[in-house]
């Protein structure tokens, strides 16, 4: 049995791609033993990482006799997550009745753009169309520029597979009280539009500014923003509060007394242009020799090539090597739970097939 905090909690997750395989690669990183429903015997490239510590099965949902296997498998498991259109898994028979008259206590996960319901619940989209809906993708960019898509990381990572984990853990948590299960509902316009709570309130206190570009936390600021280095490389510097705003114009030999007005918006544009040209007298390297562990608030950026090889990110072994795949460790890390990743994928076209998996140990430190 699979290490972790969910050690013996049964997973079943049909293949797809996004948000849906992340949870299950989080559930998966926690101990969870999670099988995959696949359509083809094609496995798992080991360079699909979020595929990792999980068994496989082949299925074809559209014959009914896999379609029995699968409900034999249900019949078993504490959870299933799966993130078809509304309706698909009810016309394949596999909808949340026919699961839960199967097999009561079991919660229910469906991760969607739109959700269950709604007027585009039915219609195609992406990360990009979901976090547009909901304020996050008109928040982000420079002042009098377009809006920048964050990669996929609010729709589908952060509103979707990490709400979704979240909801699936807090669902089961609670039937082990009720006896119950329950369907998590877990839409990506909802999760973006909750990680704005925060700017939303500002906005309704009148400190957030609609416009991009014109505020604390969205590059308005000279002292919260990305500078280019002599080297063409950048860094990265978060100076909000006034005890390390102050060290970061000692460290950069700044007299010009406008500085000093820190807060005064009027002066942020003239300010961050001073700073652009501050930070471009020295190669990256030399501001991390001048800057980096002090409380300025800053780090480089690194891409990720450089990322795993920071020496912070070794000393926490933040990331791994496995078979010459760099990948992130498992997070988060628990103080009495061996974190344990597991890397080999094997497939089977039997529910009763035997599927070894390898671990690897890191002990928490």
């Amino acid at each position: 049995m699979k290490k972790g905090p969910l050690s013996g909690v049964k997973v079943i997750e049909f293949a797809g791609i996004g948000p849906g395989p992340f949870c299950g690669m989080l559930l998966s990183d926690m101990g969870a033993d999670v099988v995959r429903i696949d359509r083809n015997d094609k496995g798992s490239s080991k360079h699909v990482i979020e595929a990792r510590g999980k068994r496989s099965i082949e299925l074809n949902l559209k014959d009914s006799d896999d379609i029995k296997v699968c409900l034999e498998l249900i019949k078993k498991a504490d959870i299933i997550q799966e993130g078809f259109r509304p309706g698909v898994m009810e016309r394949l028979g596999l909808g949340p009745e026919d699961c839960l008259k199967i097999n009561p206590k079991l919660i229910y996960g469906r991760m969607t753009g739109w959700g269950q319901i709604g007027s585009l619940s039915q219609a195609a989209g992406h990360d990009i169309n979901y976090i547009a809906l909901t304020g996050a993708l008109h928040s982000i960019g420079r002042k009098n520029e377009k809006p920048v898509p964050p990669l996929n990381l609010v729709g589908d990572f952060g509103g979707g597979a990490l709400y979704l984990a979240m909801g699936i853990i807090a669902a089961l948590f609670e039937s082990q009280k009720s006896g119950k299960g329950q369907v998590v509902d877990c839409a990506m316009t909802d999760g973006s539009a909750s990680l704005m709570t925060m700017f939303y309130g500002f906005l309704s206190s009148g400190i957030w500014q609609e416009e991009r570009g014109d505020n604390l936390l969205d590059s308005g600021a000279h002292f919260y923003n990305v500078y280019e280095t002599k080297d063409n490389k950048f860094i990265s510097i978060g100076s909000i509060e006034p005890q390390f705003y102050s060290l970061l114009l000692e460290k950069l030999e700044i007299e010009d007394k406008d500085f000093l007005d820190q807060m005064n918006k009027n002066l942020w544009d003239d300010l961050q242009i001073k700073l652009i040209e501050a930070f471009k007298k020295k190669t990256r390297d030399d501001w991390c020799s001048i800057m980096e562990g002090t409380d300025i608030c800053f780090a480089p950026v690194l891409s990720m090539k450089e990322a795993p090889n920071h020496p912070h990110n070794k000393a926490r072994e933040t990331f791994v090597d496995y078979e010459g795949v760099i990948q992130p460790n498992v997070a988060p890390r628990f103080s009495r739970t061996m974190a344990i990743l597991f890397v080999k994928f094997l497939v089977t076209s039997g529910a009763s097939s035997e599927i070894l998996i390898t671990p690897i140990l890191f002990p928490f430190k």
